[in-house]
């Protein structure tokens, strides 16, 4: 079962920052012993439906309890750490990503927070928050 962290307190402004210029950002190449690593972004959808938004995230390889997922107001953190083989190999194509993981997204709208579901399902981690209605204020006569 995967576990989605609420927070009442934002991790970081409420604005989105590209990839290209999140490639510049501190923190992007860290080194241990020496070894720069890169924490990747895996492929993510986000898109709505009448009663929900969804967030979709193509990351294979992973098992449920290997995801950190963070909501504080509206931003979204999805964070892990996809495993290498420890194998040694000579590649001759390299395009899948290991290592470190994240991904930030900042919600289109208010959601309910205590009902939000989370599944891992043949490499794509999906997340439902159920979108806030907005409540009725009812005039009085007096």
């Amino acid at each position: 079962m995967i576990e989605v962290e609420l927070r009442s307190v934002p991790l970081r402004p409420g604005w989105y920052i590209s990839e290209e210029v999140q490639s510049f950002s501190i923190g992007t190449n860290r080194t241990r012993n020496g070894i720069r690593q890169h924490i990747w972004r895996p492929p993510t959808d986000v898109y709505e439906t009448e009663l929900t938004f969804v967030v979709r995230v193509e990351i294979a390889g992973m098992q449920e309890n290997g995801f950190s997922i963070s909501l504080a107001n509206r931003l979204l953190s999805i964070r892990g750490i996809r495993q290498e083989m420890p194998e040694r190999r000579a590649y001759h194509q390299m395009e899948i990503f290991f290592g470190e993981f994240a991904s930030e997204i900042e919600l289109p709208g208010p959601v309910v927070a205590e009902e939000v579901t989370a599944e891992y399902l043949d490499g794509f981690l999906r997340l439902e928050f159920p979108k806030e209605q907005p409540r009725r204020i009812e005039v009085k006569d007096k």
